[in-house]
């Protein structure tokens, strides 16, 4: 069962998403998911990066995958940009 492990990064110091990755891989994640957008893709991009070469050098960057999301605010339509990084526990 492989059920997808999804960190969620927004306006919180960086620290408190790269705490949440490596909960997840000291529960027993082999893969975790960092997503963000807009203005908190390159807090994403530090958080993956900090878990990297800081904490777990055993994680690699498995695939990295960028979009844009058309939100609709105040009726009109605005395009944002977004992130997926997938971090990936070597063997």
């Amino acid at each position: 069962m492989a059920e997808e492990r999804v960190v969620y990064v927004g306006n919180k110091p960086v620290m408190n998403y790269v705490l949440a990755v490596l909960t997840q891989f000291n529960e027993g994640a082999s893969e975790v998911v960092i997503k963000a957008r807009g203005k908190a893709i390159s807090r994403a991009v530090d958080v993956a990066e900090i878990v990297r070469n800081r904490f777990m050098p055993n994680v690699d960057v498995k695939d990295i995958k960028i979009d844009t999301e058309e939100l609709v605010s105040e009726g009109r339509s605005v395009n944002v940009s977004t992130i997926e990084i997938v971090l990936v526990k070597k063997e």
